[in-house]
């Protein structure tokens, strides 16, 4: 639900800076180009989550699942 939130609202949600996405499913999400500065995705399922681009700096990524993500030009 949450996946189908973020893609839906991709072009308008582009700062998430800070949210606190601790343990969300984010499974296949596009997060491309997004924000994600100091967010919380502590233990976060990001498995295929397109990453591309996104700003990462300072968030926390303890426990998340990145595995088959794009992190291409990902700014961690």
């Amino acid at each position: 639900m949450l996946v189908n939130f973020l893609n839906g609202a991709s072009r308008w949600v582009e700062n998430l800076s800070g949210a606190d996405l601790s343990g969300a499913d984010l499974s296949g999400a596009d997060l491309s180009g997004k924000n994600l500065s100091k967010t919380n995705l502590m233990g976060a399922k990001l498995y295929r989550a397109n990453l591309y681009g996104a700003n990462l700096y300072g968030a926390d990524l303890s426990g998340a699942d990145l595995s088959g993500k794009n992190l291409s030009k990902t700014n961690l």
